[in-house]
């Protein structure tokens, strides 16, 4: 199986000491483009500060503070409530209805407005947090939306005739004729013809790519894209609304977005705390007044919206969102936010060999006979056995064998010309299969002429293999090079060297991903020899030499019983069991469909070491939650030093020691840390979209890190904010 990889390899191996998941691929082959073309480059995207997508915001915003939308948010569910039931108190005094207990602190209309006025701001700044999020995802929809239109299908009929319809009465199982300049009516297998289409629609690369029948790698082809030549017979795969695209669209603007089990455990967590805070409220009014210090509803409400975890209850699920819009960025479509969790926590990844750590271009680069048998006869064999291999190694073999029987005339003039057409003399071709891993064909009288693995052709020898094959064999595998063994019925004949280049900088890339406690398993249908060899020049940690299908689903079934989390690429049918079985399964859009339709992510490039960076975007998403847990948890801290002193001073005024931050008033420490509570909200919302910037490093160091940050830092950044509020309060006499 062979992969067709991305351009711009250098870029991709870059260290992944700090890994920038904020941008896109999109971005970065545009500007290496211009930059090739000595052209300026376009403006930059300000991301999350763009004003399209800020003003865009506002308005959906306000439609998420429906109460019944918020219900699915405990935490400012109730911040909301408390603001409502402030608003009612605020009116209620205002109006006469009510008035203050004597010593009651807080209980003026101006505080009670103000009060209730940042917890209407608390609750819109989380809802504003999201509808940025998804903002960012329905623009890049409604550009895909775009794309989306009704296009003229050539329909076959059942007596070969074409019917002109529309793409939306296409139905999976119809066959449609497509031509050049033509837009591909919907998504399907290319089943006869070979073309170029332009797919930049999807990958934002107008660079055409080849499409052809029978390969795993170029026979699927996505609706909205459009053929640039020739002409293609494709059968549809997909029923209007069910398309690629369709998909793509809902995913990216979060329309079928789902909490992920990580998000339901957390906020079955702030609701526990959110709980327990209620109960810790309620509880202080009956000792207020046994104290003689009575302690109203507007500042009980106030203690509990501090208290709460608001922040990282209002930032949950924009980081969500924002994750799966990080994934998007480098053009991979996650189907669930639960595949992109699930590639922050995988430690074990299975890489094919070819296309992932090698170039995937194997080429034959010369073909040695075995004792007893002409250099002609082996070169001849070699040439009926790739006579109709299309794949690039059996063309190579073919372009090997004939340049070196030219050769091999020129030198002989007695030789028989090896122009004629072997071809004429083929019966039967033997296609290669993932099961019997030889080739090659059987001739009009009957002989049979298969190159393959070397121990596959051995098992069908008439006798003993001759030990010069296994020599030759192991000589070739210990250069890390590929040897095919040629038969011709049951007499071997001699080995066919296939060369594959290991790509540059991946010991380092897997030298990282080990300090992540990361370890990367290498398949490969190459013997053990061979395997070994190149598992050693790329610094895997292990491989599975001679793999079948069925090996690799054994062998991520064996991980998972172990208690471990396993990704693996793929793009052939024969690759959609074990990708599906796989917990990350990452699919290249080249693949066929059936591949797509296991995954649960899509790489719209085909690059499958792109593996890596949903790897880290993953953790990041993991990372920057918990750090925006802890912090919200530990900035609780300076508002107990703001908030209680203020409540019970006026029946303890030891308590006045506890004012460590010199707070000027009750009123104004307890509308301080109100406000902080609000603008924290909306200072932590980029941080969010963004991400935390992630490092490769073990568990434990990232952990230490981010404590010493977020969990130091959440302790002290109150202190500091809630104090520079309370000075700007007082000096222009808000409380």
């Amino acid at each position: 199986m062979a992969f067709e990889v991305a351009g711009g390899l250098g870029r991709k191996l870059l260290s992944l000491s700090v890994i920038d998941t904020a941008r896109g691929t999109r971005r970065v082959a545009r500007e290496n483009r211009q930059a090739q073309a000595n052209q300026a480059p376009r403006p930059r995207n300000r991301g999350i500060f763009d004003p399209k997508l800020l003003r865009g915001a506002l308005g959906p915003a306000v439609g998420k503070m429906n109460p019944l939308d918020l219900a699915r948010n405990p935490v400012m569910f109730v911040v909301e409530v408390t603001a409502a039931l402030v608003t009612l108190v605020l009116i209620s005094d205002f109006m006469g209805l009510s008035k203050a207990a004597p010593g009651e602190v807080g209980r003026s209309t101006g505080f009670e407005l103000q009060i209730a006025v940042w917890l209407w701001f608390t609750v819109y700044f989380a809802t504003y947090a999201t509808a940025l999020a998804e903002a960012r995802g329905k623009a890049q929809a409604a550009t895909l939306r775009k794309t989306r239109s009704e296009t003229m299908a050539h329909r076959r009929c059942e007596d070969g005739s074409l019917e002109e319809v529309g793409s939306s009465a296409l139905r999976s199982g119809d066959v449609v004729v497509v031509r050049e300049g033509e837009t591909i009516p919907g998504d399907g297998d290319v089943i006869e013809g070979v073309a170029y289409v332009n797919e930049a629609v999807i990958t934002g690369e107008s660079a055409p790519v080849l499409k052809e029948p029978g390969t795993d790698i170029r026979s699927s082809v996505t609706g909205g894209t459009s053929l640039t030549s020739d002409t293609l017979t494709i059968s549809i795969t997909a029923n209007p609304g069910e398309t690629f695209l369709d998909r793509m669209i809902a995913l990216v603007e979060g329309a079928k977005r789902q909490r992920t089990p990580n998000e339901i455990a957390l906020s079955i967590l702030l609701s526990g705390l959110t709980i327990v805070f209620l109960l810790a409220t309620a509880t202080l009014r009956p000792f207020g007044l046994y104290a003689g210090a009575p302690l109203g509803i507007v500042v009980l409400v106030a203690l509990l919206v501090c208290l709460i975890p608001t922040t990282i209850g209002g930032l949950l699920s924009a980081i969500g969102i924002a994750g799966m819009d990080r994934v998007a960025r480098f053009n991979v479509l996650a189907m669930s936010g639960r595949a992109v969790e699930a590639a922050g926590d995988v430690d074990v990844i299975l890489l094919d060999k070819t296309g992932t750590i090698t170039f995937g271009n194997r080429l034959a680069s010369r073909v040695v006979a075995l004792p007893g048998v002409t250099e002609r006869e082996v070169l001849e064999a070699a040439l009926l056995t790739s006579i109709e291999d299309e794949t690039p190694e059996g063309r190579s073999v073919v372009e090997l064998a004939r340049k070196r029987l030219a050769e091999i005339g020129s030198e002989d003039p007695r030789a028989e010309s090896a122009s004629g057409s072997p071809a004429a003399d083929v019966a039967t071709v033997v296609p290669f299969s993932a099961e019997s891993r030889t080739s090659g064909v059987i001739l009009a009288d009957g002989t049979v002429v298969l190159k393959g693995a070397v121990d596959a052709i051995v098992a069908a020898l008439d006798g003993e293999a001759p030990p010069e094959l296994n020599t030759l064999s192991d000589e070739i595998s210990s250069l890390g090079a590929t040897p095919l063994a040629i038969r011709r019925d049951g007499r071997p004949l001699g080995v066919i060297e296939l060369k594959d280049t290991v790509k540059p900088g991946l010991k380092e890339r897997f030298d990282e991903l080990r300090r992540m406690g990361i370890r990367t398993v290498m398949v490969t249908g190459d013997n053990p020899l061979t395997a070994r060899t190149i598992a050693a020049e790329a610094g895997v940690d292990d491989f599975m030499a001679q793999a079948k299908p069925e090996d690799k689903i054994a062998r991520i079934r064996a991980e998972q019983a172990d208690g471990h989390l396993v990704a693996m690429t793929g793009d052939g049918t024969n690759d959609a069991p074990a990708v599906a079985q796989a917990d990350v399964g990452l699919a290249m859009n080249s693949g066929t469909s059936a591949c797509k339709e296991a995954a649960n992510m899509v790489d719209l490039d085909s690059d499958p070491t792109k593996l890596i960076e949903v790897i880290a975007i993953g953790k990041q998403l993991l990372i920057t939650r918990g750090a925006i847990t802890t912090f919200s948890i530990a900035n609780d801290v300076a508002k107990y030093f703001a908030i209680l002193p203020a409540m019970f001073v006026v029946a303890y005024p030891e308590l006045n020691s506890l004012n460590v931050m010199g707070l000027a008033r009750p009123e104004s420490a307890i509308l301080s840390a109100v406000i902080f509570n609000a603008l924290i909200i909306i200072a932590l919302v980029p941080l969010s979209l963004r991400g935390v910037a992630y490092r490769a490093a073990p568990a434990a160091e990232l952990l230490r890190r981010n404590l010493l940050i977020y969990g130091v830092g959440g302790i002290f950044a109150p202190f500091i904010g809630i104090k520079a509020i309370d000075l700007l309060i007082t000096a222009v006499h808000l409380a």
